[in-house]
């Protein structure tokens, strides 16, 4: 066991390009046809604005937090994890991206904060995860201090982030849930 390489510290010493690629996304809309000039220049458009958000710096924490998180859950013995922590470390981590890029896709307010919603749930939930993870020794307590602390510096971008959705674009809905906003106190904890 001692001569297994943690594919954790693989990952924190990686010089590669961590940039995100999708190779198949980029040769099927490469070789789309169009009628004219105009339509492939209005597509183009509709594809940049599809994926600004991968540029977000808060896309760009989740899609780190979940690759540190994968990478935490392979050195696992699958032995000690019989509760299936690892699994659903996984599942968290990567909704965090996934539902960046719900919110948004989805213009409106509530839609937004929905997606938003889900995020904080899972984020925490992570963060509870890494707690019994400890318990359970099955990670390294500083692999897990260093998921901790990713996870912290997420929640910073991620309360930047919803400050700029905007209250007014919104339409009602028959749920009778609504979301505001309120201002955070600048004497409370950075939140």
């Amino acid at each position: 066991m001692a001569d297994e390489k943690d594919p954790l510290d693989d990952f924190l010493n990686d010089e590669g390009d961590s940039e995100w690629e999708d190779d198949d996304e980029k040769d099927f809309f490469d070789e789309m046809e169009f009628e004219d000039e105009d339509e492939a220049e209005e597509w183009k458009e509709e594809k940049k604005r599809m994926n600004a958000y991968r540029d977000m710096p808060v896309f760009k924490k989740a899609w780190m937090i979940g690759e540190l998180t994968r990478r935490l859950v392979e050195s696992f013995d699958e032995e000690k994890d019989q509760l299936h922590v690892g699994e659903q470390m996984i599942s968290n981590a990567y909704m965090l991206g996934v539902k960046i890029s719900g919110a948004e896709a989805a213009d409106l307010y509530s839609l937004r904060m929905e997606n938003a919603v889900i995020i904080k749930m899972s984020a925490r939930e992570l963060m509870a995860e890494t707690s019994l993870c400890k318990a359970e020794k099955l990670a390294d307590p500083k692999h897990l201090q260093l998921l901790r602390d990713e996870l912290d510096e997420f929640r910073k971008l991620f309360n930047a982030w919803i400050k700029s959705f905007d209250p007014e674009n919104d339409i009602a809905d028959d749920w009778a849930i609504g979301f505001s906003y309120r201002e955070v106190d600048k004497n409370k904890k950075d939140l």
